[in-house]
């Protein structure tokens, strides 16, 4: 098909401002499927996403639409995820597309999300067709949204569409601003070939499947596709486009957005931003890829069985392949065994592939406290990367620790800005700017250390401001802040996956929080079992987990006391013998314990 025939476009917006919606409204529109195949958010695959009602991957989808103007269009839909934490897979979408729809819910206006997807579409050269979702409310405030969109991108109201997906307006305005404002792609098909790979999934029959955008040139069966990032060769046996599930087709052009069957059963030989060419017309030049995102939280990922170890791996692998952000290395732990550190961008990515790890894979896990990055200057002059407390230098090597800071970005109705400002505080977060949206919304923009937010600040955040607060986040820098590594010992035993680097102020309340929420968590032994948090090597507070006490003098009925004396003294002596031999097991409730401390 002529490549002006060609639309490449996605949709961005804040989580629950109703992106599904839409999407299944414009299948419905182009007829790409049946009503029988047809459901409520039909991209969201995963039953995970279902139930949250969030959109976790990005889905591409080939539409063909009939335009008033007689010409029928091809329109290339990647849907992206909404929540901060999969920025990584919105970056990745828009780097395969010419134009983006922003979507803004009309009783919630422009949110965090919003601001930050924006940007990256603006970054990306795309052309972005504002639109009001849900004016159908009653309580669509219209009017103020299309003030906070003006002021967001610098359009003419205009250029601002009223629709509402759930109830069918606007949609046919959208398909012509798709069709007028969005340029088609280029037509790139006599130069050298170059696809950009911007996702991936693992079949257990067909190997690895990258996901393409084509910019130049064609792909099609019979080719050697070789790839940029490692030199490699592979037989393409099959291409084809996206109408839900695969659809084999001869070639696929410049402009097409698609996937490549080449048999590669090495999964890491797929890097998502890679760039894949033809052997015998190869570029010289890969396509400029988007910037690789760094994992900014860290967790511990064990098998709850040690024989799982390398079923973990293997599915750790396959989801990497799907999601480029997640990393993994393998790291061994006393209490746990062998298992994995993985990096995560968010505390709800984390969540997000433990439940996919035990849903889609059937592993039981053991997950460690969650913890950020730290850089540690050491007195003899190093820079060390510390992911996890375990690996933090003892204090006598330590010259200073410095901690991630983020830009924090929060838009809140004006009626909440102090209770905000109060949580930010808490936090340790530094205030720059207070910026009004509207008469009634307020863009506040803080500096705040990530150890701070990603246990429940966003909770907090929520809780405080009725749910209207969003909030966003990007990495500025590493600074200098009074750190102390807080270790826990549990019958005279450092349990490192207990272990937790806190600010020096917050330290004591911490130690002794944690201590009482493991004495409810962990199960009487038949000794002594005592609970210390240690800093600097110094017990800071203490706990005793009482020993269960068999009756042994039961059976004795009347009789001299001097019986029962000596069942008592054989007693005590068993008691002591246990404590000395005696192990502690750790359930996976009190591996969690520090994330239920509360602040006072």
């Amino acid at each position: 098909m002529n490549t002006s025939k060609i639309r490449n476009f996605c949709i961005i917006a804040h989580i629950d401002h109703g992106k599904s919606t839409l999407a299944d409204r414009l299948l419905e529109e182009t007829g790409t499927l049946s009503k029988k195949a047809m459901k409520n958010q039909v991209l969201d695959s995963m039953d995970l996403e279902r139930e949250r009602g969030i959109t976790i991957k990005s889905h591409p989808i080939r539409m063909e639409y009939l335009h008033s103007d007689k010409n029928t269009y091809i329109l290339n839909l990647i849907d992206t995820p909404g929540h901060v934490d999969f920025s990584y897979e919105v970056s990745r979408s828009l780097a395969a597309c010419e134009g983006a729809l922003l979507l803004v819910d009309a009783a919630q206006g422009v949110e965090a999300q919003t601001v930050s997807n924006t940007y990256l579409a603006i970054e990306n050269n795309l052309t972005i067709i504002p639109i009001i979702n849900k004016v159908d409310l009653p309580s669509a405030m219209v009017d103020e949204v299309k003030i906070q969109i003006m002021e967001l991108i610098g359009c003419d109201e205009s250029e601002i569409i009223e629709a509402s997906a759930k109830s069918n307006i606007g949609i046919d305005d959208i398909f012509s601003s798709i069709i007028k404002r969005i340029d088609p792609p280029s037509d790139n098909s006599k130069n050298k070939t170059r696809a950009l790979i911007f996702d991936s999934v693992y079949d257990n029959y067909k190997g690895a499947i990258p996901y393409v955008r084509v910019f130049d040139g064609t792909l099609k069966a019979g080719m050697t596709a070789q790839f940029f990032s490692h030199g490699r060769e592979y037989d393409i046996i099959e291409t084809g486009h996206f109408i839900l599930d695969k659809i084999k087709t001869t070639e696929l052009r410049s402009g097409d957005v698609g996937y490549v069957l080449a048999s590669i059963r090495d999964m890491s030989h797929i890097e998502p931003g890679d760039t894949i060419t033809i052997k015998d017309n190869n570029a010289l030049e890969p396509l400029p890829g988007y910037k690789k995102v760094k994992p900014m939280v860290f967790s511990g990922l064990y098998p709850a069985d040690s024989d799982d170890y390398d079923q973990l791996r293997q599915a750790l692998e396959k989801l990497k392949l799907n999601d480029a952000s997640l990393e993994f290395t393998p790291e061994t732990s006393e209490a746990l065994g062998f298992g994995f550190r993985c990096g995560f961008l968010g505390l709800l990515h984390m969540e997000i592939i433990q439940e996919r790890l035990e849903r889609e894979f059937n592993l039981d896990l053991v997950t460690t406290t969650p913890n950020v990055i730290y850089k540690v200057n050491t007195r003899s002059g190093d820079l060390i990367t510390v992911d996890t407390p375990a690996k933090m230098p003892g204090s006598g090597e330590i010259d200073n620790i410095m901690e991630p800071i983020v830009r924090a970005e929060i838009i809140t109705p004006k009626k909440y800005i102090g209770s905000v400002m109060t949580l930010c505080q808490k936090k340790r977060g530094i205030y720059k700017t207070i910026h009004y949206l509207s008469p009634d919304k307020a863009q506040l923009h803080y500096e705040l250390p990530l150890g701070e937010i990603i246990f429940d600040f966003y909770d907090k955040l929520k809780s405080i401001s009725s749910g209207y607060a969003s909030f966003d986040y990007e990495l500025k820098e590493f600074k200098k802040a009074s750190l102390q590594k807080l270790d826990i010992l549990i019958h005279n035993e450092s349990v490192d996956a207990l272990s937790v680097i806190c600010h020096s102020e917050d330290a004591y309340h911490r130690g002794v929080a944690l201590c009482s929420k493991l004495k409810e968590l962990i199960p009487r032994q038949m000794f002594e079992v005592a609970i210390q948090a240690s800093l600097n090597s110094r017990i800071i507070a203490r706990t005793t987990v009482r020993a269960l006490k068999k009756n042994v003098t039961a059976k004795c009925y009347g009789g001299d006391i001097s019986r029962k004396r000596k069942l008592w003294e054989k007693q005590k002596k068993g008691k002591k013998r246990m404590k000395m031999i005696g192990r502690v097991e750790i359930p996976q409730e009190a591996l969690l314990a520090v994330l239920q401390i509360q602040d006072d």
